[in-house]
């Protein structure tokens, strides 16, 4: 008998709302996505409107069910996949005090200055703060994202707001509280505060590390597995969704967590690449490893026992999107008589049904190395291999015979090297996999796929539907909490690889040389980009 759970894949620049059935398989009916604004602010904020989230989730909900088979009543489980590291401080009522702060956030310089980087520092950090941050969270709270400072950052500028905080939540929470009433946090998104103890599980919140940074444990919600049932929907939830009051809420988990067990990596060694607005490289380890130095660390994730070892980029998407609005557009006016590819065929042999496919099939004209131009994919900053919230993107070496295919090719390339970067990083301390699994919104492209082969040299395999291997973790997630799964593990078999891309030596000879440049830009233009954005 068939089972049927509903998905929030909750992003940074929208929802997507994923009806599944689970049966001998896991299997996406339908979906609906709708979108809403990431607020980017002069002083390095970044924050989102909890209200428009929620509007999307309804108006999701709702479209889903307008036109889908299944009923409200047939849905036995709803789940989340979010963005992580946000931070949502509600007052007793559950309503915001201010408005959520994305991961993106990088505002908090003089709070993190004060916090940790000060005294005598190891790998930017505070040693007598680092060291005990290493052993009971097995990572430190070394960037200025992280969502300590962003409540520092609240408590230093806003203190009003502050005091009317009585719970602080990440990005999924806040909807669980939304839909159920109840404040709790999943181990994943505990442990992404820094505040958790790993060796505690559920009672993991630490005094110590809560003492050290001046934080108020009453704020911290009961910790709960991804797996545990949250709370059931309210009835006024369940109104507003059009869903029914009384059906189980699961905790989920943050797309870090649970992007890799949706491409099917769920053993220890497999690595994944993603590629949505950010970008990662995640391996699963069994221990907890942290690499201060490059940022990199293995995060809490639903498996009890396993780890993510976690590598992070800011921009990867993101910077397509941006190449799409900035450079694939005539955004002055120049050319007055513009058609959209994707709107008129006209005697095209191939019909696009979106721009990022005519993109691709452009860059594909393009040899490999996009004539020597470099592009640096840090558009808002970067966390790994280096944390530098003043980096910024560049073209380097553009010549005369430049022009806009080999500047978008270099892009994607920039993202690619990027991602080589993290992934031997990562290589200094465990074994990666071979293959890796890619996935995201950057796994639809063949041409991108083929990219990141020859520059990794890694054997790069993709599953069916990659841009929504998250909401699919989910959906593994509420079976596995229905008790309709026995195990976490059981979601290897129903992802098989649906492409592979093995990797050509002759491009990969040519990428080379443009790699190594790559490495060296951010060390030589790193004083520059202080310079030019710091007040």
């Amino acid at each position: 008998m068939s089972t049927y759970v509903l998905s929030y894949d909750i992003g940074t620049t929208g929802v997507k709302t994923c009806l599944f059935e689970i049966d001998q398989t896991i299997k996406m009916i339908d979906s609906a996505s709708c979108g809403y604004k990431l607020y980017i602010l002069d002083n390095g904020g970044a924050e989102q409107d909890a209200d428009e989230w929620w509007e999307a989730m309804c108006r999701t909900t709702r479209e889903l069910f307008a036109r889908a088979a299944v009923t409200p009543e047939q849905i036995a489980g709803i789940s989340f996949c979010s963005q992580m590291q946000g931070l949502v401080l509600v007052d007793r009522d559950g309503i915001p005090v201010h408005r959520p702060m994305s991961y993106m956030d990088q505002r908090a310089e003089e709070e993190i200055a004060k916090g940790i980087a000060n005294g005598i520092k190891v790998a930017g950090a505070n040693i007598f703060k680092l060291i005990p941050s290493l052993i009971i969270t097995g990572a430190v709270s070394s960037s200025v994202k992280d969502p300590i400072w962003k409540c520092k950052w609240i408590e230093a500028h806003e203190p009003e707001n502050f005091a009317r905080a009585c719970h602080w939540l990440d990005v999924k929470e806040y909807l669980i509280s939304r839909c159920t009433g109840k404040y709790v946090m999943t181990e994943d998104s505990a442990w992404s505060t820094f505040l958790y103890d790993t060796r505690k599980g559920r009672e993991g919140w630490s005094k110590k590390m809560c003492q050290m940074f001046g934080i108020n444990m009453d704020l911290l919600p009961e910790i709960i597995k991804s797996t545990d049932e949250a709370g059931k929907l309210t009835a006024n939830a369940a109104s507003e969704l059009g869903l029914c009051e009384g059906t189980p809420v699961f905790g989920g988990g943050g797309d870090a967590t649970l992007i890799g067990i949706g491409s099917g990596c769920v053993r220890t060694g497999q690595t994944h690449i993603y590629s949505g607005t950010s970008g990662w490289v995640s391996t699963i380890v069994d221990r907890q490893i942290v690499d201060a130095t490059n940022m990199i660390a293995a995060i809490v994730g639903a498996q009890r026992g396993k780890f993510n070892y976690f590598a992070e980029m800011e921009t990867a998407g993101k910077s397509l999107e941006w190449v799409k609005d900035h450079l694939a557009l005539d955004e002055i006016g120049i050319y007055l008589d513009k058609h959209d590819v994707c709107e008129e065929a006209g005697n095209r042999e191939k019909v696009y049904t979106s721009l990022y496919d005519y993109l691709s099939d452009v860059v594909d004209t393009v040899p490999p190395g996009a004539g020597g131009v470099i592009f640096t994919p840090w558009l808002h900053g970067n966390r790994c291999p280096f944390e530098d919230p003043n980096a910024g993107g560049m073209f380097f070496n553009l010549k005369l015979e430049t022009g806009k295919t080999e500047m978008i090719r270099a892009v994607l390339e920039g993202v690619c090297y990027h991602l080589r970067w993290m992934l031997e990083c990562q290589d200094r301390k465990i074994k990666t996999s071979d293959p890796i699994r890619f996935c995201g919104g950057g796994a639809l492209s063949d041409v991108t796929a083929q990219m990141l082969a020859d520059i990794t040299g890694r054997t790069i395999e993709v599953v069916a539907s990659p841009q929504n291997v998250g909401s699919m973790g989910a959906a593994a997630i509420t079976g596995v909490g229905l008790g309709v799964m026995e195990t976490i593990e059981e979601i290897e078999s129903f992802i098989p690889a649906e492409k592979t891309f093995t990797p050509d030596p002759e491009n990969g000879k040519l990428y080379e040389k443009n790699y190594q440049v790559f490495k060296k830009l951010h060390d030589a233009n790193k004083k520059c980009f202080k310079m030019i954005n710091c007040a």
